[in-house]
């Protein structure tokens, strides 16, 4: 595979959207990597996925061995605005990199509390414009196909699009990435 292009990082926030499979976490780990080479801080990585199945682990365990083992891993699948607070106060000036909000999604609308989505949700976009260090948000973009024929399914969609519209409106960048070709949506 060719290496994806510099788009000479520096935003506060900016946020990688991509199909599966579409190279959006390489693309957000190279990213991560120039800020890093910029800051001198090491990259810190925010994992939200969580392993209920060994095909799960699998994807954990790749998505583990292909990013530099030096970045300290924070895994945090439910509580994503405090743990960047967490990180923000332990690793002060480092970039963060989050992989990936759909998961966090999930996540979040499979909780026993009806509104802990909500609540969540509310935490994470209150806190972004707040943050003092670099921020890279992975998110997959699922709601180009068919609609679900689920509730739970077509909510997910939604929401996630919901989502990525509210961060997208406070981001200084959105790289859609589409085929491992980053494709700047907004900088």
């Amino acid at each position: 595979m060719t290496e994806m292009t510099n788009l000479a990082v520096t935003p506060a926030i900016h946020l990688i959207l991509g199909a599966a499979r579409s190279g959006k976490s390489r693309f957000a780990e190279q990213q991560a990597s120039l800020l890093e080479q910029q800051s001198a801080a090491t990259v810190v990585y925010i994992a939200t996925a969580q392993a209920h199945d060994g095909e799960m682990q699998q994807r954990i365990d790749q998505h583990r061995d292909q990013r530099p083992a030096h970045w300290p891993t924070l895994e945090e699948p439910l509580q994503l605005a405090a743990c960047l607070q967490r990180a923000q106060q332990q690793y002060p000036g480092a970039p963060l990199l989050v992989d990936c909000l759909t998961l966090w999604v999930t996540n979040c609308l499979l909780h026993s509390a009806p509104d802990y989505w909500v609540r969540e949700r509310e935490a994470l976009l209150t806190l972004l414009p707040e943050l003092q260090q670099p921020l890279l948000l992975v998110s997959n973009e699922v709601g180009w196909g068919i609609v679900p024929m689920g509730e739970l399914s077509r909510r997910f969609v939604d929401e996630s699009g919901r989502l990525h519209q509210a961060i997208a409106a406070q981001a200084q960048a959105v790289t859609l990435v589409v085929a491992g070709i980053p494709v700047e949506v907004k900088r």
